[in-house]
Order: C-alpha cells, then structure tokens, then sequence
C-alpha cells in the first residue's frame, strides 16, 4: 500500500543542493554527471518536482559570488536540456504540469540567500529572465537585505534594499522565501507580503529550539499568507538528542504544523546534507560542520532522496489518511507553485 500511495502521490522536494554536487564536474559533464549520480536517486523516491537551490559557498564571496551564481544556472540548464526525456527546466505552474503529465521531473530554480545579487536589486531580474523562481535573501549571518537567523540577537528587519527585493521578487512572479530569514525579518516580511510565501526548509521551533526553525506565530504568518512550510530532515533541526534523529521525528514536527494550521500548508523541504557535502568536500575536512550543524549527519532509514518513500510509511503508521498524505508530499507545493509560480503582479 505504502508504495502505491507514493507512486500515486506527486511528490516535492523543495531544497536539495545537489546542483553543488554536479557544478564541481567539468562542464561537458554535468548533464551526464547529473543522470548518473542523482537522477536514480530522484525517480528511485519518486520524486516529481524538485527545486534546485543556487548556494553561493563563502570562498567565492563577495567578489566571485555573481559568477559562481551564474555558473550554477548554467549547470541547472545544461542538467534540463542534457536530459530532456528526464527532467524540465520550469517557469511556471503550466510547465510544471506539462512535465509531470509526460512523465518529467519538474525542475525550480531557486536563489539562496542571493549574495551574487547584493544590495543591485534589479538584478532579480535577470536572474528572472534565466529561469528563477524562488528566492531567499538571507542564509546565517548579515546580508545586504537583510539578517540571516544566525544574527537574532541583532533585531534587525530588513534592509530598504530588503524591502525593495520583496517587492520586486512578488512583481516578477518569483517566490519568496522565508527560510534562514532572522527573526525579525520574518514578521517585516509577514506585515509586507501582498502575496503567499514558502518556507523552503524549517522545521518547528515549539519541538526543537533553534534558530533556523520557525516559531508557532512564523508559521501561522506563512500560512495566512496562503503560502507552505516545508519540513527540513537535518538531524540538527529534529531534535538535540541523536537518539531522537529519526524518521518518526520528522512526522511529529508534520503533525505539529498539521496541527497549527491544517493540513494545506505543509510540506516537504528535505535539505539532504550528508552526499552533497562529501561529494565537495576535500578528504582533509570530511566530518565538519558549518555554523554548528554537523554536514555529515546521517537519519537512518532516510539518508537522501531515493528513501523517501519510507516517510510515507511512517505517516502512514501515523494514521494520515491518503488524501493528507498526499498533500503533504507534495500536493500542496503543486498547488502553490501552479497558482502562484511566474504569475506577475502584486497582490494574491
């Protein structure tokens, strides 16, 4: 029953940084680098829609940031048009539909933090015009626009730039992002936003008290907006304990935002850390962590994408009922993405 379910289900992932792993190969590999290491993966767990962050590591900012930006769109477009019977490069929700109704992978370009963008705000634009559709203005610590959960202690809201970014990014018909965003980001973003938000990948404070999870009032704000929290799967962001690391932690902290504000504005932000992270990695640094968070951590049972329909037995032996179920794969990230995905305009 569970694989059935799954297979049936339209299943979204909306943040895995595999894009890191196929740029470090040279250029006339990365379609072919990308079918054989990560396709598998993809259609192993079923997965339907996937949106691919482009994350700017630090040793190419400030100065390399826009280029490094720039390259890894090339690598996502090089990706789509390498395997075209596989996977589609999507705009918007009529693309996303077309994909899945031929059996594709529907791929989202998405910004993360966007320090190649600065504080140049009308180059969101031509990112737009190279096929992003999401976009986060922060990620740990202070940016042009505003204030990664790294610096709460700061309470700074967003930037005047920030504040331009919002809105420009909802004109364009590009999604705003709300993960890694501080605190007091959040709530300015929350009394602005003339349009549904995402939260690509958070998991719930009220279960584990850290920075990068969203707080009960943050997720009825998201959710009030129209938009969707997706539950990260880092270890970190479940529980402190590692014995608490598990698949059933990650259905508890579904059922919290189930239970905060229904069951259409959940679901699934994964964030698989561990490959991605060995994959660029140098031997002499294996084992790390960045900011606190170790990138080599491991949930049984659920290391990357082609194990994800475990999670479906597991909300399964919840009790969800099918059609819950399905919504929080990826129904409701469909759904958003279809209504919402390259729509210009200002207002929902």
């Amino acid at each position: 029953m569970t694989e059935d379910l799954h297979d049936r289900a339209v299943v979204a992932d909306t943040h895995n940084d595999l894009l890191m792993s196929v740029v470090e190969r040279p250029p006339h590999r990365w379609a072919e680098f990308f079918r054989e290491r990560w396709l598998p993966q993809l259609r192993e767990g079923g997965v339907d829609i996937q949106v691919l962050p482009v994350f700017v590591d630090d040793q190419f900012r400030p100065e390399g940031a826009l280029r490094r930006t720039l390259r890894m769109i090339e690598c996502a477009h090089a990706v789509a048009e390498g395997n075209p019977d596989h996977v589609r490069l999507c705009l918007d929700g009529d693309d996303i539909d077309a994909a899945l109704a031929q059996g594709q992978i529907a791929l989202v370009l998405a910004l993360e933090s966007a320090p190649g963008v600065d504080a140049d705000v009308e180059l969101f634009r031509t990112l737009h015009r190279l096929g992003v559709r999401m976009a986060s203005i922060a990620h740990w610590g202070r940016s042009a626009l505003g204030d990664g959960s790294g610096e709460d202690a700061t309470g700074s809201r967003l930037t005047g730039d920030g504040v331009e970014a919002l809105r420009e990014l909802e004109r364009l018909g590009v999604m705003f992002d709300i993960s890694h965003l501080g605190a007091a980001g959040v709530a300015h973003v929350l009394e602005l936003a003339s349009r549904p938000l995402i939260a690509s990948h958070s998991a719930a404070r009220a279960l584990r008290d850290h920075h990068r999870n969203l707080t009960d009032e943050q997720i009825r704000g998201v959710a009030a907006t129209g938009g969707v929290v997706c539950v990260n799967f880092v270890p970190d962001f479940l529980a402190a304990e590692p014995e608490r690391q598990t698949i059933d932690r990650i259905v508890d902290h579904i059922e919290h935002v189930i239970g905060l504000v229904g069951v259409e504005h959940i679901g699934l932000g994964p964030d698989f850390l561990r490959e991605v992270a060995a994959d660029i990695t140098p031997p002499c640094c294996d084992g790390g962590d960045y900011t606190g968070v170790a990138l080599d951590a491991s949930l049984p049972g659920l290391d990357g994408p082609a194990e994800l329909p475990a999670l479906t037995a597991a909300l399964l032996k919840r009790g969800l009922d099918e059609r819950d179920i399905g919504a929080v794969l990826g129904g409701n990230v469909h759904r958003l993405f279809r209504e919402q995905l390259g729509r210009p305009g200002g207002a929902r």
